[in-house]
């Protein structure tokens, strides 16, 4: 395919590089209107006026060729059965270009907004929260329509679209409920909750499981259903308000870790407290390099904490390949209205990264504690979600924590849920290609 844009811009290009990503295509991009008008290859043009009768026109807006970040006025409106912004008067019907990189580069994150109780980008400022579109990845359903247009255009377009796949991930906050915690916290959790010395002691001595020990049972699920996981540990050296893992000197721990980095992916679960502090965010990477003997490039934030652009500037700063936590923390849903892995766009320098965002459009937690769903309830919204991702191809992350897929009265029937969806979602056990959660290429933890 060949783009003719009268001036090719930093975010031009980033959306060029998208569209080469999503397609799998050649995508070349010319200023030059003659070679653009002799090329004989499927040719788009994307300018404010049409400039060639044989060419696919979008007509630009004007987003892509500023340079600075400023409130946008954007009016949404139905295109094709879903929402759409930036209307125009062209051969697709508004500026698809430029909505997507407003979408997925997370414009609105670097306007003012209101934070929510942790300091966060709050769902609620969010144009998809308001026009309600947060349970679709919009983007994919726009380039899944763009390209049906192109087809009808031009005979010769085939691009190739990678096969629906599931991503397991896993925070592990707290490793264990009474196990391994020591005896300070162990009294003190004692006067805290005295009817629970009898189990605690039980757990303690080894007589019973620990209630937030899921992890031979992830385990035997993964190899079932053949699927490849990432589990996100919290290293915090010293607890905090929100950061109150166990400690990572605890023997216990550190085997856990390299037990699960032998068969599957180890990641950093960055504390709140390294947020602010990145000497603390490089100890805690080096930390677990250290446990899992694994070299560690893939992370997300403890309670989804972060901030564009500073977040992502340090993250690269430290080493790290690939980040986990677009999404929010209080809803389900997709931050950046998109179900696929994209590159990184720092807006202040307008610049492309190679820091690569992995979106994940559910967690438990969001249901559990957020919204009070029951397991039943949380399973429809995950299928609904999920259902969403398949139509287009994409990468359905989920986000579970162990305490909540154990034996903690507390959470009863959220194990179950989840082995339902995994069921339902992987027909066979044998994993077919269409539904085999192995299908996208998983950061592997290296040697």
């Amino acid at each position: 395919m060949l783009v003719y844009t009268p001036h090719i811009t930093p975010r031009i290009s980033y959306i060029i590089q998208l569209l080469h990503e999503c397609w799998q295509i050649e995508v070349a991009v010319t200023d030059d209107a003659e070679t653009f008008k002799q090329s004989t290859a499927v040719k788009l043009q994307y300018c404010e006026e049409r400039i060639s009768t044989d060419g696919f026109f979008v007509q630009s807006t004007g987003l892509l060729q500023q340079q600075v970040i400023r409130k946008q006025c954007i009016s949404c409106f139905e295109w094709e059965g879903v929402k759409a912004f930036f209307q125009t008067e062209d051969d697709l019907g508004f500026d698809v270009f430029a909505a997507a990189f407003y979408l997925i580069t997370r414009y609105e994150e670097y306007l003012e907004y209101e934070p929510d109780e942790y300091g966060r980008y709050a769902h609620w400022n969010a144009l998809a929260w308001k026009e309600e579109f947060l349970h679709q990845p919009l983007i994919d359903s726009w380039l899944m329509k763009f390209e049906e247009k192109l087809k009808a255009k031009f005979s010769s377009f085939t691009i190739h679209h990678s096969p629906f796949t599931v991503l397991p991930t896993y925070d592990i906050d707290i490793a264990w409920s009474y196990k391994h915690k020591g005896w300070l916290k162990t009294i003190g959790g004692l006067l805290k909750h005295p009817s629970t010395i009898g189990k605690r002691l039980r757990v303690i001595t080894g007589k019973e499981k620990d209630p937030y020990d899921a992890y031979d049972w992830l385990k035997q699920l993964h190899k079932q259903y053949r699927l490849q996981a990432i589990y996100f540990f919290l290293l915090a050296e010293r607890n905090s308000e929100y950061d109150k893992n166990i400690s990572p000197k605890k023997a216990a721990l550190q085997q856990l870790i390299c037990a699960t980095a032998e068969n599957t992916t180890v990641a950093l679960h960055p504390s709140t407290q390294s947020v602010t502090n990145e000497t603390l965010l490089k100890q805690e990477k080096e930390l677990l390099q250290v446990i899992s003997r694994k070299k560690v490039t893939a992370t997300r934030n403890h309670y989804i904490q972060f901030h564009l652009p500073h977040s992502y500037r340090t993250l690269i700063a430290n080493g790290f390949t690939d980040e986990y936590s677009m999404g929010y923390g209080t809803v389900n849903g997709f931050r950046a209205s998109t179900s696929h892995s994209f590159l990184w766009y720092d807006l202040e320098k307008e610049e492309t990264t190679a820091l690569r965002v992995h979106p994940f459009a559910y967690m438990e937690a969001n249901s559990f504690y957020e919204l009070h769903q029951s397991p039943e309830e949380a399973l429809k919204e995950m299928q609904q979600l999920c259902a969403e991702v398949r139509k287009v191809n994409g990468t359905f992350i989920t986000t579970f924590h162990n305490h909540m897929l154990a034996t903690e009265p507390m959470f009863k029937g959220w194990r179950e849920m989840y082995e339902k969806f995994i069921a339902a979602v992987i027909p066979t056990k044998e994993g077919s290609p269409e539904s085999s959660a192995n299908g996208e290429q998983i950061p592997r933890a290296a040697d």
